[in-house]
Order: structure tokens, then sequence, then C-alpha cells
């Protein structure tokens, strides 16, 4: 069997529209929401990330492009489970490592539902861990969240 790694990274900046709800990892947390064309999810998009960069299939921004009226607002869940169902063609997914970087809102509280939802999409455990920007950079100052992700995949 072959394995093989990915990585994902995604950022977005807190939207100014006071309407727009937070997402991450599919799970709506109270706070100012990202901006983006889709919802959001930097979590979500990360994992995608991962998960095509290890399987070769390209990225999100190809399959979903910005410039696509009708990804606009799109739950990433639901662009996520797209990004699954091409992988299973020829891939099966072993485990996927997340790291969010927020200053705010904490994520301990939510971190089991996040590896929760994101488990059930992928089909494999998701772990999910937060860390804060320390005050450094645009994280720091709290004008955006960005996540990092890993996965490995097995060919079938």
């Amino acid at each position: 069997m072959s394995m093989r790694v990915g990585q994902g990274f995604d950022i977005h900046p807190f939207s100014d529209d006071p309407g727009r709800a937070l997402v991450l990892a599919g799970v709506r947390l109270e706070g100012k929401g990202l901006s983006g064309h889709s919802d959001g999810d930097v979590v979500c998009h990360a994992v995608a990330d991962a998960l095509l960069g290890a399987a070769g299939l390209g990225d999100i921004g190809s399959l979903f492009p910005d410039t696509d009226p009708s990804f606009a607002g799109a739950d990433s869940v639901g662009l996520l489970a797209s990004v699954v169902a091409r992988l299973s063609q020829g891939w099966c997914t072993l485990n996927v490592d997340c790291t969010v970087i927020a200053e705010a809102p904490r994520l301990a509280p939510f971190k089991e539902a996040m590896e929760q939802e994101l488990s059930g999409v992928v089909g494999a455990p998701v772990s999910v861990k937060a860390k804060r920007g320390e005050g450094l950079g645009a994280l720091g100052r709290q004008e955006g969240i960005a996540c990092l992700a890993v996965a490995l995949i097995e060919e079938k």
C-alpha cells in the first residue's frame, strides 16, 4: 500500500458584516464571522487542501474558485465532503491533524464538537488543536484566524 501526506493552510480576516456567522470546522461559534467567498471556514478549507495535496488533486481554489458565483456563501463542510468524495475513488484517509491559530474566541470548549464534525465528514480521526498568536502579527492583533492541517492518506 502507498501512503501520502498533504498539508493545507488557510487564513481569513474577520468580516465587517455584523450578520456574518463565525464557523470553524462546521461548528457555529459566538463572535465576529470571517470574510470569504464561502462561509470562510478556515479549518474546513485547510483540511480540504491537505487532502487534495496528499492525493495530488490540486487545491480548493481550483475546484471551488472565488470567481464562481455558485460558491458564494457556500457551506464549507459541503465543499469538504465533495473533496472527500473525490478522494474516495482511489484513496482512504487515515487521519488529519489541524492547528487553529486564533486569539479569540477560545476554542477549547468547542474542540470535541469540531473533531466529531470533521471526523464524520472525512471518515477518519481528525484532531484539532488551538494556539494563540501571542500578540504577534495580524493573528495576534485579532485581525483574523488561520489553520494549518496535515493529512495522511493510503491508496486503496
